[in-house]
């Protein structure tokens, strides 16, 4: 019998976000018409700022479990969707320098394939299993990005079922270790794909953008492309803390209303 997917039910908890920057692809390039890759000297600039304030980049659990704890301060969500195999070639070493971690969404049925997703191209590998193995070895978290990279949305129920709980039993087979984060193939989602997601096991998820969902199964997350040198990042940077503080702001507003109804 298939399993089926339970009435929506998550809860989303306003609050104060983390910060979590977005990459996808660290190499050299001639094109990027969907602008997904960074210049290994532009990251490098970018983990530089970062460390020169004190601030240190770190996987998706680790961040979490120190949120869980009120310990994050300094703590910056370090992300790097698809699994390009040119993570290990100039991301890695990179982090490895400044002693910053990370979390890799890979894709789990398409290990050792291309971005053919991707209409306009270039084309650009992905890890192997082999590979995903080695990430995980330099102390990358590795979450799933789903089974082909397909939005889920629309997605009937038994393959939203095996993009969600497919996806991450092959990559807890491929690294031998329990899976715990999703992210959603180009940011889309909404409640049935978002408790799908929490039905499969998973412990948190990411978004891209912010919504009447985020939480734990929708952390919104920053973009960062090859553009962002250090005065774009400080300007995303005081953003994200504008918008957290307003945000933070309504909630104690919206608790006070509450306590004088």
């Amino acid at each position: 019998m298939t399993p089926q997917l339970s009435p929506f039910r998550i809860e989303p908890a306003p609050q104060r976000q983390p910060v979590v920057f977005m990459y996808h692809s660290v190499a050299p390039y001639a094109e990027d018409p969907y602008q997904v890759t960074v210049s290994p000297q532009r990251f490098e600039q970018q983990m530089r700022w970062l460390d020169r304030r004190g601030l240190r980049g770190v996987s998706m659990a680790e961040l979490l479990a120190a949120r869980r704890q009120h310990c994050d301060a300094g703590l910056i969500g370090l992300t790097f969707d698809d699994g390009y195999d040119d993570f290990l070639r100039y991301a890695l070493p990179v982090l490895q320098r400044y002693g910053f971690s990370a979390t890799s969404f890979v894709i789990a049925g398409r290990l050792g394939g291309v971005n053919s997703w991707d209409a306009r191209g270039p084309r650009k590998p992905l890890m192997t299993a082999a590979q995903v193995r080695a990430a995980m070895a330099a102390g990358i978290e590795i979450g799933s990005h789903g089974l082909r990279h397909v939005t889920l949305n629309y997605a009937a129920d038994p393959a939203l079922i095996r993009e969600q709980r497919l996806s991450r039993q092959i990559l807890q087979d491929v690294t031998g270790s329990a899976i715990g984060g999703f992210c959603y193939p180009y940011g889309h989602l909404n409640g049935r794909v978002v408790d799908g997601v929490h039905d499969a096991g998973y412990d948190y998820a990411c978004a891209i953008w912010g919504s009447e969902l985020t939480g734990q199964y929708a952390v919104p997350r920053m973009y960062v492309g090859d553009a962002d040198g250090p005065a774009r990042l400080r300007a995303k940077w005081l953003r994200h803390r504008l918008t957290s503080a307003n945000a933070k702001a309504a909630d104690i507003h919206e608790a006070e209303l509450r306590r004088t109804a």
